[in-house]
């Protein structure tokens, strides 16, 4: 039996909690928003600032090139961290089209051709944001400047490096858009086979 359990997440406070885990000792909370956050959280200047602190003087080993983006962040509140994920994401979705698959160099979109990795598209739609606020801006209206076989699958995991090391646990948290590839419905919108 499923029980729904409602209460203004201002009024939870840690002793309701506590009675909660006593009475539910195995129950998994769910946390529904429907209004948009209060300010105070990351700005879009924020998110592009952290992507500037991505280190390329160490290409070729992807820690220390993420570094200063996970120490800084997190050393930001926790909710900062939500932000950059969902902002993250959004940037990736908008990216998920045809046309940009289409121009990432071998292994691009071909109808008919098997060798499009979903995964590969997704690490190079990273590397197009790990470029910077500019380049991705240009990409997002330009498919053909997408980075051509380059790929920065790292970007995915500076949240969650982050969450562990000012939380000491696993950041379990599902972000506003979907950065799978073919989620963006409009932008297959010429391949309705492939939509998820």
């Amino acid at each position: 039996m499923t029980n729904i359990l409602r209460y203004p997440l201002r009024n939870i406070s840690p002793e309701k909690i506590s009675d909660l885990q006593a009475k539910y000792p195995n129950a998994s909370v769910q946390i529904e928003l429907h209004e948009t956050p209060v300010a105070g959280g990351l700005s879009e200047a924020d998110f592009w600032a952290l992507i500037d602190l991505l280190n390329w003087d160490q290409s070729g080993n992807d820690d220390a090139v993420i570094e200063p983006v996970v120490a800084t962040l997190g050393k930001a509140p926790l909710r900062h961290i939500y932000d950059f994920k969902d902002m993250l994401s959004q940037k990736l979705y908008w990216l998920d089209t045809a046309d940009h698959a289409q121009q990432i160099g071998e292994g691009a979109f071909d109808k008919g051709q098997d060798d499009f990795s979903a995964d590969g598209f997704l690490f190079a739609r990273c590397c197009a944001v790990a470029n910077g606020k500019q380049a991705y801006e240009a990409i997002l209206q330009n498919s053909l400047l997408m980075p051509k076989d380059k790929l920065f699958p790292p970007l995915l995991r500076i949240a969650n490096e982050a969450h562990r090391r000012a939380n000491g646990g696993v950041l379990r948290y599902v972000s506003v858009y979907s950065v799978e590839t073919f989620s963006n419905r409009k932008g297959w919108e010429s391949y309705p086979e492939f939509l998820n």
